[in-house]
């Protein structure tokens, strides 16, 4: 069984755990947030830490359950008290429903000058093993990879400071592993012949600050950031600015980074003689987190994406992760066959329905840009594959009749996409036109909120067009 499994490490060990072929059950405060998201055969139950009444119907005939759960993004009250009685009323529930493992993913540092955040994590630990099953735990550093919190506050400062400000916590040593390492060794956890509780310190092999941390994810970005360092800047003060700067992380930044002054490095290496996990360095981690992400990217379903992007923003569309989107939608009363036909269409000298003198700009600009413009048209005029060049775009995915994603090769501060989707509707079709784009650097956020409105002009006016024609 897997807690915190709408979380970002419970989300991806429970993928790993039913290719191994493992029965599993997933408790989630929201369940309906996980319907459809894992194998049909794997169960989603209602349950809450907080609510020890609810805790027996998830964990009985569970043989190992896995504890995710962390309070330090809450809200209401203090996230202390609330780890410490999730901890005890799964541990006690554990007990007495015969689970006879559970596994647990804490964190590193020295307990006497542990940060609360550390503290807690620390804590929760000693809770589960002393009052429920024998526990194995594994205590990690930061954890590298797409959407991490550590990942996506070093991504953040980096995209939107070309001067850094680096206060005395950004020196302070960590040992980053991947979140591919961490999800191997929970699953091998499974493995592991225990005696009585066990704990596992887990890094990569290096140790490195967070300022080499963001040096290494801007040269793999093609970016150049000149660091300031300020040392009287206080984790405190620096966890105002973090507010400042990166909003989102204003209420879990402000914990994370008062516990920045604690190092995170593994001083006992048993788990590298007890598992067989070679553990990336922090440079193929990341590679590998931006990899990761280009895939995301290619697989995402973004007519789903404004329920996963949250409440779009009232200006600059929303939000998903670092990348902002904007979608448009219409119906027309024809079949899909007929309302993706000016969409295999479009481009070249087919033009692209709307504003067609301001589409003939930009590529002008993109040609002075040294880029390569709107001359290199289409292959054929009405039929498209993968990888075809359209205008100064290339496709990167066609379903016939459905679907097509187009990547942009125009010079831009950042990566782009265009994507038209059509589904049947009650009366007749709906077409879904999406612009992502993934920025690069503070010139990435400007070309985007700066263009923003002419963009949405354009691409509103092509929707309308696009349907006029299939429907004409």
């Amino acid at each position: 069984m897997v807690t915190g499994a709408s979380g970002y490490v419970g989300g991806r060990l429970v993928p790993a755990l039913e290719e191994r072929g493992e029965r599993v059950r997933c408790m989630a405060r929201n369940p309906q947030y996980l319907a459809g998201r894992f194998h049909q055969n794997t169960e989603v139950v209602a349950g809450d830490v907080l609510d020890p009444s609810s805790l027996a119907t998830a964990l009985t005939g569970v043989d190992t359950a896995y504890y995710m759960v962390h309070s330090m993004g809450s809200t209401i009250g203090d996230f202390e008290e609330q780890d410490r009685s999730g901890a005890q009323n799964f541990a006690r529930a554990a007990i007495e429903c015969g689970v006879r493992r559970v596994i647990y993913l804490g964190g590193l540092g020295e307990d006497a000058h542990l940060s609360p955040h550390l503290a807690s994590r620390v804590e929760v630990g000693h809770i589960l093993a002393n009052e429920g099953p024998p526990t194995l735990e594994f205590r990690a550093s930061i954890v590298i990879g797409s959407g991490s919190l550590s990942f996506e506050l070093v991504r953040s400062l980096v995209n939107k400071l070309p001067v850094m400000i680096t206060p005395r916590w950004v020196h302070t040593l960590a040992q980053p592993i991947a979140i591919e390492d961490v999800i191997s060794y929970l699953v091998h956890g499974l493995d592991l012949q225990q005696q009585g509780d066990t704990v596992f310190e887990i890094g990569g092999p290096e140790r490195v600050t967070y300022a080499e941390l963001m040096h290494e994810y801007a040269r793999q970005i093609g970016v150049r950031r000149l660091a300031v360092p300020i040392r009287f800047l206080s984790p405190k003060l620096s966890s105002l600015w973090l507010g400042l700067v990166t909003p989102v992380y204003a209420r879990i930044g402000r914990k994370l980074i008062d516990s920045l002054r604690n190092e995170t490095i593994v001083n006992d290496t048993r788990a590298l003689e007890c598992f067989t996990v070679k553990p990336l360095g922090a440079r193929q981690a990341i590679e590998r987190a931006l990899r990761n992400e280009d895939r995301e990217i290619a697989q995402t379903r973004w007519s789903d994406a404004q329920s996963s992007g949250g409440k779009p923003q009232r200006w600059g569309g929303a939000r998903l992760g670092s990348r902002f989107i904007d979608i448009q939608e219409t119906f027309v009363n024809v079949d899909t066959t007929r309302a993706y036909e000016p969409i295999r269409k479009i481009g070249g000298t087919n033009g692209w329905y709307f504003a067609t003198s301001v589409w003939r700009l930009r590529g002008f600009v993109d040609l002075l840009m040294g880029g390569v413009g709107m001359r290199r048209g289409r292959r054929h005029p009405t039929d498209l594959r993968p990888g075809d060049i359209l205008d100064f775009w290339r496709v990167e995915t066609y379903e016939d009749k459905h679907l097509l994603r187009l990547q942009a090769e125009m010079k831009v501060p950042g990566r782009a996409w265009l994507q038209f989707e059509v589904q049947p509707a009650v009366r007749g079709s709906k077409i879904t036109q999406t612009a992502i784009f993934d920025p690069l650097g503070l010139s990435g956020l400007i070309y985007w909120y700066g263009l923003y409105p002419i963009h949405w002009l354009i691409f509103r006016g092509m929707l309308y067009k696009v349907a006029r024609r299939a429907e004409a």
